[in-house]
């Protein structure tokens, strides 16, 4: 029912004794950031929340870009039905549902490991790290593009100049395996078994000056050389034909014209758009 017309409510004045002390704002807790609670259940109740080089050594990543990461897959992530929940029944929030999903796949660590240390349960943990790869498809493939115009190739060519004294160069190249928890008694999975007897996963990436990927191979097994996942791959395939690195030469203070070109360690092959390390004799 509405208010009555006519009828006018009293404002209740409170008095106030002028000599009461003020209330002590540090008698209010601060209320916690996400990350201080979060961190104590990897390194327990002494750790240092506000450590940002703590931060970036578990998610290999800036407390900056989890953020922008969290605001790409936040509709993602939490769609329903996805009532994801840690053993306590706690209801997991965007950024916990995020740290978990990078946690298992900036680790290697195995769905019981990673549920272990969170406290959740590894099924969960699974179900979190497909919706947030699923989601990153979706939101972040955007990112990862070559460079598409020649003011964007030239601010690369000139930034490595810049830092490595190397002109015309457009990236640099080198793979990582990712580790993978696969049965040793099995023989079908030999082929993951890489240099170190571990099971793994190639991923190829060639980054530009600001270590931004901009092209990527995956799924390759451990087994594999670079050189050979590099000639499997479709940037391999464009840059032979002529469709890649195939913008403006330039002319060195010898005369000679160098192309555009990435560079390798030893691990890869010698190309005219590949340079490697030199690995002859000095001559005398």
């Amino acid at each position: 029912m509405g208010p009555i017309r006519g009828f006018k409510r009293r404002k209740k004045v409170e008095k106030v004794d002028q000599n009461a002390p003020l209330p002590s704002m540090r008698s209010q807790p601060l209320p916690l950031d996400w990350w201080d609670d979060f961190s104590k259940r990897i390194t327990g109740p002494l750790s240092q929340s506000k450590d940002s080089a703590k931060f970036e050594s578990i998610f290999k990543i800036s407390r900056k870009t989890f953020n922008y990461i969290c605001s790409l897959v936040k509709e993602e992530m939490m769609a329903k039905p996805a009532n994801f929940m840690d053993i306590n029944g706690k209801l997991l929030s965007l950024n916990d549902r995020v740290a978990v999903a990078l946690r298992r796949l900036s680790s290697g660590e195995s769905l019981s490991a990673v549920g272990d240390l969170l406290g959740i349960n590894q099924s969960t943990v699974a179900q979190i790290t497909w919706r947030f790869v699923e989601a990153m498809e979706e939101r972040g493939l955007h990112h990862l593009h070559w460079p598409s115009t020649e003011a964007e190739m030239k601010e690369i060519k000139s930034k490595f100049e810049k830092i490595r004294g190397l002109p015309n160069c457009c990236g640099t190249i080198d793979t990582t395996h990712v580790m993978m928890c696969l049965s040793s008694i099995d023989r079908s999975n030999n082929v993951w078994c890489d240099r170190e007897k571990s099971h793994s996963m190639i991923l190829q990436a060639i980054v530009d000056p600001e270590m931004r990927f901009r092209d990527i191979v995956a799924g390759w097994p451990g087994s594999l050389s670079d050189s050979l996942v590099l000639k499997s791959s479709s940037f391999f395939k464009l840059s032979e034909e002529g469709k890649r690195l195939n913008g403006k030469q330039i002319k060195l203070s010898d005369g000679t014209e160098l192309r555009e070109y990435i560079v390798g360690d030893v691990g890869f092959p010698l190309l005219p758009w590949l340079l490697t390390p030199y690995q002859g004799q000095e001559p005398f």
